[in-house]
């Protein structure tokens, strides 16, 4: 597989819908993404699934792509992974509408499969001008692709979660995605996604971070 370092030099395509984007409002972003083709998954797609939440959100998630439920539904995380994801936001006192979520690809991979590097290198665009539309004050990744894509790294999950990153001058914590929570479900592992999520609103409520 090629690194996420040469597929995220790939975004900078003068054609790309999103390149004409600078300075856009997140409404502005979801109307370019909402017709793009530029990639082999645009086939598959019922229709396009953008990101949900508070466009003001100080906390973003970001995932690697919808599934089936969110492809017909057009919400990203609505599925069994995403119940799980809106557990826990709830349970730090907040609810769906006080952060923002979305992923890395916007159309569903067949089969539920990950993103390939193509996809990504095409659509990462879009998530990067939803990210400088909303402004968070912090980000968590959930998963590798997500992970992989925004720290431009090839280490996975399993070595940078837990541990502060940055994007363009934007904290990032990696955790491990949802559906992982699911399929490989301990105490241990539901720890420290906790801890993780604890870390990244402490950072956020930090008026000095």
């Amino acid at each position: 597989m090629r690194s996420a370092l040469r597929l995220t030099n790939l975004i900078c395509v003068s054609d790309h819908p999103a390149a004409l984007l600078n300075d856009a409002t997140l409404a502005e972003v979801a109307d370019a993404a909402a017709t793009c083709a530029m990639c082999k998954l645009a086939g598959h797609r019922t229709q396009v699934v953008f990101g949900v939440g508070d466009p003001r959100a100080d906390l973003m998630f970001v995932g690697e792509g919808p599934g089936k439920d969110e492809d017909e539904q057009g919400e990203p995380f609505v599925g069994r992974a995403g119940k799980l994801l809106t557990q826990l936001i709830e349970g730090f006192g907040f609810t769906r509408k006080d952060v923002y979520i979305a992923n890395v690809v916007k159309c569903r991979p067949p089969g539920n499969r990950d993103p390939e590097p193509d996809e990504i290198a095409t659509c990462s665009p879009f998530l990067i001008r939803q990210i400088e539309a909303v402004r968070p004050r912090v980000i968590v990744t959930l998963g590798s692709p997500a992970t992989r894509t925004l720290l431009r790294t090839r280490e996975g999950i399993t070595h940078l979660r837990g541990t502060w990153q940055t994007f363009r001058g934007l904290p990032v914590m990696p955790t491990y995605h949802p559906a992982y929570l699911l399929r490989s479900y301990t105490l241990e592992n539901r720890r420290k996604v906790f801890e993780d999520l604890k870390a990244a609103r402490e950072r956020m409520e930090d008026p000095g971070a």
